[in-house]
């Protein structure tokens, strides 16, 4: 399977960093995004540990609002070609797929996933 190597990266701006030891756009938000992935699982441990109703509401506001955030730092890093990712290969998605499949018959109640 002869492909390409451009044809596996998702398409997004090339973007020119300056090379200099004080942080630029990229590093701040990249900092912030780190600490809103860090708040969302955080957030997201206490509403699962919450035992009053009123508590689990709040905090789910609060992860609601700190995982959009994290989403629209996520997307304004990816349009600037601050995050690169890149396809996965049909051949590995296959593998990994016919991995994990046998794994179902390990759950405990049957094979309902198909």
């Amino acid at each position: 399977m002869n492909q390409n190597p451009n044809q596996q990266k998702i398409q997004n701006p090339e973007s020119q960093i300056p090379k200099t030891p004080q942080m630029n756009d990229r590093d701040f938000i990249n900092d912030l995004l780190a600490q809103e992935k860090y708040l969302t699982t955080s957030y997201s441990i206490a509403m699962h540990e919450a035992s009053h109703d009123g508590l689990y509401q709040d905090i789910m506001a609060i992860f609601s609002e700190t995982e959009k955030c994290q989403r629209d730092l996520y997307n304004l890093m990816f349009k600037k070609g601050w995050y690169k990712i890149e396809a996965a290969e049909q051949q590995k998605l296959q593998q990994s797929y016919q991995q994990f499949q046998g794994y179902t018959n390990q759950f405990p109640y049957g094979n309902n996933l198909q």
